[in-house]
């Protein structure tokens, strides 16, 4: 019996090599095609995306129903700002209170609206109506802090309308409107307005710590004022900020500060800028301007001493020129101090050598202290040293000297 081993013959061999070969050609054809239509998948799934990215996208076509969204923005004394962004529709011929704006609160039929849940007016068109304030602020004198609101209004037949601050600043229209969120509620008195074709929001009062913003359209206007809460603090702080950036910088900026702040009742703030305007480093200057500021500052913290003490020193400083002590020596008769007055004018008289006007301080300086004949003396020597061109001193004078030959005080 013959048996043949057939595992190492060539031609045998060979069929196996080819058999591999064609099933891994078989395998890279479909694993080939399997990785192409996952592309065509996965290229097509990426086309449909940015197809829908696309179709999200807004253009600048013209918006729909007329309605156009408007935006204003008033200062309020310089530190606050009040922004209102709204839909502004129009009138179009239709009857607007009581029709396209329904009085009171009503069931609109969508989203949060219901006869449990009824809504004010949007106050506006599409998107709530919202009041972006920068401070906290007064309306109807209850206080709103500073922030973005949603406004609905519920307009009412006779009687104030409820105006409302929402908490929920970016619903569409008020279908999602909730009383819990109310931030605050008041009642504005509506008034009678010439016809107005399109909403609108408009400023028609503006004060240093106020402004009323009125919603006009079709014949009614309701204004709404809106005070700063605590206008003074508003300010101290604004001064704060920008004294802390590159106007703090300036002993002039400064001392200005320092007078606000002297002028509102913020005393202490007012003698820190003040001593910060004459010393603070690179900054700082000790002259007639700074030291006369903090005089006055401390007088009207009634420190009455030490502002004294400065001004004794601030007269002999740059910048105290004879008109300044001139009128620093009629403050002190405004304030009752005649004898420290008359020795102020005779140190003008004195330092700037008899130039206008230290012949009439003198003479108001003796006045003061009812030495007459003396004011009579430096009055008339006043007349003859008026500067060219001045036609008030003139008249003045005369009147004065008929008073001091009478025996009465000039001042």
């Amino acid at each position: 019996m013959i048996t043949i081993h057939l595992q190492n013959c060539p031609l045998i061999e060979n069929k196996k090599a080819r058999l591999r070969l064609g099933v891994l050609n078989n395998l890279e054809t479909k694993l080939s095609n399997t990785i192409m239509n996952y592309n065509k998948k996965l290229f097509g799934t990426l086309i449909l995306t940015i197809l829908s990215f696309v179709g999200l996208a807004q253009l600048s076509t013209p918006p729909g129903g007329g309605s156009q969204r408007s935006y204003v923005r008033q200062h309020i004394g310089g530190v606050g700002t009040v922004a209102i962004e709204y839909s502004s529709p129009g009138a179009r011929g239709r009857t607007i209170y009581g029709a396209v704006v329904p009085y009171g609160f009503n069931n609109l039929g969508f989203g949060l609206s219901s006869a449990d849940n009824p809504s004010p007016w949007r106050a506006g068109a599409d998107q709530n109506t919202t009041f972006t304030f920068s401070h906290d602020v007064k309306i109807g004198g209850k206080e709103l802090a500073a922030g973005k609101y949603g406004f609905f209004v519920a307009p009412a037949e006779d009687g104030p309308w409820t105006v409302i601050f929402s908490k929920d600043n970016n619903h569409w229209g008020s279908f999602f409107y909730r009383e819990e969120n109310d931030a605050l509620r008041v009642d504005v008195e509506a008034e009678d307005a010439s016809f107005h074709e399109w909403l609108t929001y408009e400023f028609i009062d503006r004060q240093n710590t106020s402004t009323t913003v009125a919603l006009i359209w079709g014949d009614k206007k309701l204004p709404i004022k809106i005070e700063l809460a605590d206008p003074v603090e508003a300010h101290i702080t604004q001064l704060k900020a920008e004294l802390n950036n590159q106007p703090g910088f300036s002993f002039q900026n400064l001392a200005a500060a320092a007078r606000y702040a002297s002028s509102v009742g913020e005393h202490d703030q007012a003698i820190q800028w003040a001593d910060a305007a004459i010393s603070a480093p690179f900054v700082g200057q000790k002259n007639w301007g700074t030291m006369s500021t903090k005089a006055a500052v401390l007088t009207a913290a009634g420190k009455t001493d030490e502002a004294q003490t400065v001004m004794d020193e601030a007269i002999k400083l740059p910048g105290a020129n004879a008109g300044a002590i001139h009128q620093y020596g009629r403050q002190l008769i405004a304030a009752g101090k005649s004898e420290k007055a008359l020795e102020i004018f005779k140190y003008n008289h004195k330092t700037n050598d008899g130039v206008w006007p230290t012949n009439y301080g003198l003479a108001r300086g003796y006045s003061a202290v009812g030495n007459y004949k003396q004011a009579l003396k430096y009055l008339k020597l006043a007349k003859n040293n008026i500067p060219a061109g001045d036609t008030v001193n003139g008249p003045i004078i005369d009147q004065n000297i008929a008073k001091l030959e009478k025996g009465e005080d000039i001042n």
